[in-house]
């Protein structure tokens, strides 16, 4: 019948006003957040409608020829912008279906990035719109549709699973966006400085426990987890079972901290702390319940008394590895190593560079 490639159709040609608008709009604004939902909705639904035809069994209307069709549309556009961008100098830094980075000569504005743009748009076909999104002062790439962008009046942008997760521990998370926008700035120094701050504020247990805790989504029930708990003991729900929690919903999430005797302990949220530590005294073992009180379960402990050496290791394995592909091998291992102490045959930290992708002056390749 045609109706889906014309909704999809109809809600592109929306969407690109609204993306228009949003970009226009003051950012923080009623204006902004109004037109940036807009488009980020629609997308949404576009989005649903590819693999809708990609679904296979689980949709009435599946067609996966079509799906497989855009795909390789996808695909062919994506090389022939990467050709084109190649062909006129510029330096590619990451491409996939949402968008290609690269970068310019240092001495490009705006204006001549624009023009770029335009110009490799008028090399595709009639109906794909080729959009100017941005500039930004510095990027971080570590994988595919995980980056790092620092924008020119300096806010630090991180997307993707890989560098903001909804599980990474308060810590880790304040370290890595230190460490970004040091690496992206050329502050090799602050990076260090950082770096060695943080493995300090561990080793003394300066840091509370919330700070060290990972937040979890529990995926099983109860019952579940008793099953294939001989197998394999999961942190969240050896934490909750510990604290004396036996019933939990699916979709809960709760934070937990390794602790130094390589338990889990869990930290309930404030919302939670109605229901710890309501704990009955021995003289008070043959009074009736209260049926209608809170849960009694034993207060979790609340002592810094996290594992350091494995919170040590997350640091450097979760967290300062995403900078490893912007330094040389010997560099990355020289400013994150644990001990203060200068060897041997140390680079001086304020030489140490990060390896940027850099396009060549105006006018060559």
């Amino acid at each position: 019948l045609g109706g889906l490639l014309d909704i999809g159709g109809r809600l592109t040609a929306l969407r690109l006003p609204h993306k228009a608008a949003a970009r226009r709009a003051a950012r923080g604004s009623a204006e902004f957040a109004h037109h940036d939902a807009m488009q980020a909705a629609m997308k949404l639904l576009i989005n649903s409608a590819y693999g809708y035809m990609g679904a296979g069994s689980m949709a009435l209307f599946a067609d996966r020829a079509a799906a497989d069709e855009v795909t390789r549309r996808g695909r062919e556009v994506l090389g022939k912008v990467v050709e084109e961008l190649r062909a006129r100098g510029v330096a590619l830094i990451e491409a996939d279906t949402d968008g290609v980075y690269f970068a310019v000569p240092a001495d490009w504005d705006e204006a001549r990035e624009r023009a770029l743009v335009a110009e490799v748009a008028a090399t595709l076909d009639d109906g794909i719109r080729l959009e100017y999104e941005g500039r930004y002062a510095a990027m971080l790439s570590h994988e595919v549709k995980n980056y790092a962008l620092l924008t020119y009046d300096g806010r630090l942008i991180v997307r993707g699973v890989a560098l903001r997760s909804s599980r990474a521990e308060p810590f880790g998370e304040r370290f890595l966006h230190r460490a970004l926008r040091c690496a992206m700035t050329g502050d090799i120094a602050g990076l260090r400085a950082a770096y060695l701050e943080t493995v300090a504020a561990l080793r003394s247990r300066a840091l509370p426990v919330e700070d060290v805790a990972q937040r979890a989504r529990l995926s099983k029930t109860p019952e579940e987890y008793a099953a294939s708990r001989s197998s394999l003991r999961e942190g969240p729900y050896e934490a909750l079972l510990a604290a004396g929690r036996t019933e939990w919903a699916v979709g809960e999430r709760v934070r937990c901290y390794k602790a130094q005797d390589g338990s889990y302990v869990w930290v309930p949220d404030e919302s939670d702390e109605p229901t710890v530590g309501v704990v009955r005294s021995t003289s008070d073992a043959d009074a009736p319940a209260d049926d209608d009180g809170p849960p009694r379960v034993p207060a979790p402990r609340r002592a810094n008394g996290y594992d350091v050496e494995h919170y040590l290791d997350v640091l450097l394995n979760s967290y300062a590895s995403r900078l490893k592909k912007a330094f040389d091998p010997a560099d990355f291992d020289q400013i994150f190593r644990r001990d203060a102490q200068l060897g041997m045959f140390d680079t001086p930290v304020e030489e140490i560079q990060p390896r940027w992708i850099r396009a060549g002056a105006s006018g060559s390749p």
